[in-house]
């Protein structure tokens, strides 16, 4: 059973508590973000309980989200970070991060990475470096592999 951690400040919340989500505003977002769209809301739901989550929210309503994908000991990959653009420009993706930074099992981590292509001056200011070493980061890459049934993923 995962722990759960929450931060507070005026009429915010973060907290790590997967039952509190909105997994419906989650994928909403994220199916029309540049990185995953199309994603299907069960891949969705099933990437958040297997990860370590974090929503933000305004009262009761979710208005941003991180999720980290980790063993818990030594690596992270942080992904799927967002705060809905009416939120933006109130620091609260800096406070997220903050809290994604200063839970335990992030405070353990030796490396946590990220791959940006539209928020490297935010990620900048929250401590992120670009690893601008040749032949250093490798991937397989789908990009519309969320656009495909699971017949022609299988098939391709």
């Amino acid at each position: 059973m995962k722990q759960i951690y929450t931060w507070q400040s005026q009429q915010y919340t973060i907290t790590t508590d997967e039952k509190l989500f909105d997994i419906i505003a989650i994928h909403s977002y994220l199916t029309h973000s540049p990185w995953a769209k199309g994603i299907g809301l069960n891949t969705v739901a099933e990437s958040i309980s297997n990860s370590l989550c974090f929503g933000l929210f305004c009262q009761q309503q979710q208005i941003g989200f991180a999720r980290v994908i980790t063993d818990g000991v030594t690596f992270g990959y942080l992904c799927d970070v967002y705060i809905l653009n009416e939120w933006q420009q109130q620091k609260l993706g800096q406070w997220l991060m903050e809290c994604c930074h200063n839970h335990p099992i992030m405070l353990r981590l030796r490396r946590i990475m990220l791959v940006t292509s539209t928020a490297s001056g935010f990620y900048k200011k929250v401590d992120y470096h670009p690893i601008d070493q040749k032949n250093f980061v490798w991937q397989i890459f789908r990009p519309n592999i969320y656009q495909k049934t699971i017949t022609q993923v299988l098939v391709d």
